[in-house]
């Protein structure tokens, strides 16, 4: 090794040393900030409140409909039941209710087909 070789080489090490923390810092604040952000979604998931919005919004579809409000095959209601099966499906998943997901998963799949029937028969237009 040179003297050249040993300077550049003390150098580099200098550097490192004085950025490295700061870099590892970054690192660890944008790492733990991240993990700390995916534990709060899947808190939330988890929770109860996602049941009970879910529910609500069922519900309210439920009731529209049989107080002829909404028609069940309106957009706003399959959207209501679309967006609350979907919460409730995630949250049965969470608390490994199998049963309950699936039955959850294909109501939420009745919604989205409801409201892509919808919307393929108005981009169709009127036929003569």
């Amino acid at each position: 090794m040179t003297w050249g070789q040993l300077v550049m080489n003390t150098w580099e090490l200098d550097r490192l040393l004085k950025h490295a923390p700061v870099e590892m810092k970054k690192d660890y604040i944008s790492n733990d900030f991240r993990m700390g952000m995916i534990d709060a979604i899947v808190s939330i998931a988890q929770s109860e409140l996602i049941a009970y919005v879910g529910m609500i919004l069922i519900l309210t579809a439920f009731f529209l409909e049989t107080r002829d409000v909404l028609h069940s095959k309106a957009l706003p209601y399959l959207g209501l039941m679309a967006s609350g099966s979907g919460l409730l499906a995630v949250r049965a998943y969470f608390i490994d209710e199998w049963a309950f997901l699936i039955l959850e998963i294909a109501w939420f799949i009745a919604a989205i087909w409801g409201v892509w029937s919808i919307s393929k028969k108005k981009g169709s237009g009127p036929t003569q």
